[in-house]
């Protein structure tokens, strides 16, 4: 009989599947051993959107949960446009009241078929438009690794719980760095792959003009890997689709990857990188040339400011899409006192864009992903910090004020994370990889962009430095364990 906690402490997915395959492991032991967990860490993180407790364990009881290459792993999925049947729909919006979903995004079906039990929603800000997971319908998430610092965002739940061990992985999607600034601040895996080789449908076409995909956030580089080899591909009636690996994506995470050219970017635009980001990207860098890479200083061709007012352009354009249709299917207008202080202003000065606007912004950033093949023809991968300081305190990035202007918004948002965007726009895939953490005991990963359609580039080297730098053995305080490390 095996102890289940113990199991979670120490296995990934990969690993607990396997035991369910073998027959040693129930999936309802698994769903109801991390129903436990979660609940011993929840009041602390705040990092659950709903408990669909009950749902997990019907489903763990069919026969075909047992047979898929996530056989009987209970996760969640993140609580932003990523539909689960039954569930409450709230994009993390008090404007959505009690809505819930009558029907699935293909994601969640696609996990479900491989063996995925979901055991609850996670939070995210107001229609993902924050590095830091708050909101006024359900507060603060907080790190882990300090209850007062921010876990990131907008997949903060995702990354809280799985860097709090209550399950190995946790569903996110990414418009502007979703999946890797959390994954950065709670010291776990966060991979965004190439711009349509994840299915969005079918509720969403292309999110923020292609901006946005789903994925997960992930304990090891291998369920990274595998967890694409189970979702991605185009889904029915998508209107463009990335290019999959001709071989599956873990067996990128088996191979020594050849020594590559990395270009080294310490800063871009005005807005300086502390001293701590400085040391986490130059240790990085000089990991990844021990293990026979050449990094090289480099700048990107990008104009920050001109750049981060064409996303927001939209950004604007598609919230006010989606506030419009919001009000259409409820029967009554969304009024701006329903909604958040962010919100309102990025409607304000934004959600008026003519189609010609919106039109050439969108030519831009296909621009932009021009410039950055090109740039990618000297270079393997583009190696900067995720953030350009420690994970902030709790508050720092919460708006109480709609009087800001759009560029002081943009300023306290992007002067923290202005790296990851750049590459949602150009839809080349990057990752956050748990590398470094602070004198103050908080993480700070190190990012890294491949050309279009590698992931398994990235995968390759992120598995490279993952045994050469382990990063599991690290535990924050808060977690679900039942000893100090798994």
């Amino acid at each position: 009989m095996q102890d289940i906690q113990q199991l979670l402490d120490k296995e990934d997915a990969t690993g607990l599947a396997a035991w369910v395959r073998r027959g040693e492991v129930q999936p309802v032991e698994l769903v109801d051993a991390v129903i436990e967990r979660l609940e011993r860490v929840e009041p602390q993180l705040n990092a659950v959107a709903e408990r669909l407790y009950d749902k997990a364990r019907e489903a763990a009881l069919e026969p075909q949960v047992r047979d898929g290459l996530f056989a009987g792993v209970p996760t969640l999925i993140k609580d932003l446009f990523a539909p689960v049947q039954g569930a409450a729909m709230t994009n993390g919006s008090l404007a959505l009241g009690g809505a819930r979903a009558d029907f699935e995004s293909e994601v969640v079906i696609r996990l479900r078929r491989a063996g995925c039990l979901i055991v609850g929603t996670s939070t995210a800000p107001e229609f993902g438009t924050s590095y830091s997971t708050e909101s006024t319908r359900f507060g603060a998430t907080r790190n882990p690794w300090n209850t007062e610092h921010s876990a990131g965002g907008s997949s903060g739940g995702a990354a809280a719980l799985v860097a709090a061990r209550v399950v190995p992985f946790a569903h996110g999607n990414d418009g502007g760095g979703s999946l890797r600034v959390p994954a950065s601040c709670c010291g776990v895996f966060g991979l965004k792959p190439s711009r349509g080789l994840l299915p969005s449908g079918p509720m969403i076409g292309e999110g923020w003009a292609g901006m946005g995909t789903n994925h997960c956030i992930t304990l090891s580089v291998r369920d990274s890997a595998a967890l694409l080899d189970a979702t991605a591909g185009i889904d029915l009636g998508a209107p463009y689709a990335a290019p999959l690996s001709a071989q599956p994506y873990v067996t990128a995470v088996q191979q020594t990857p050849r020594p590559m050219r990395i270009a080294l970017v310490e800063q871009i635009g005005s807005w300086p990188t502390s001293t701590q980001s400085l040391e986490a990207v130059r240790q990085a860098a000089s990991l990844c040339e021990s293990l026979g890479h050449r990094v090289e200083p480099a700048r990107l061709p990008v104009v920050l400011p001109e750049f981060l007012d064409q996303v927001f352009t939209i950004i604007g354009a598609s919230t006010r899409n989606y506030v419009d249709l919001l009000g259409q299917l409820r029967g009554a207008p969304v009024q701006p006192e329903e909604l958040e202080a962010r919100t309102r202003i990025i409607l304000r000065d934004k959600g008026g864009v003519s189609g010609a606007q919106y039109a050439a912004a969108v030519e831009w950033i296909h621009a932009l992903g021009r410039q950055l093949a090109l740039f990618m023809q000297d270079y393997d991968l583009i190696l900067s910090p995720t953030l350009t300081r420690e994970p902030v305190p709790i508050g720092k990035l919460d708006l109480r004020d709609d009087r800001l202007s759009l560029d002081e918004l943009i300023e306290r948002f992007h002067s923290y994370s202005p790296f990851t965007a750049l590459f949602n726009a150009s839809g080349q895939p990057a990752m956050s990889v748990p590398l470094h953490w602070s004198p103050q005991g908080l993480p700070m990963g190190a990012h890294f962009a491949g050309r279009f359609g590698e992931e398994a580039t990235l995968l390759s080297l992120a598995a490279q430095l993952e045994q050469a730098q382990p990063w599991r053995q690290r535990v924050p305080p808060v977690n679900a364990c039942l000893r100090t490390t798994p």
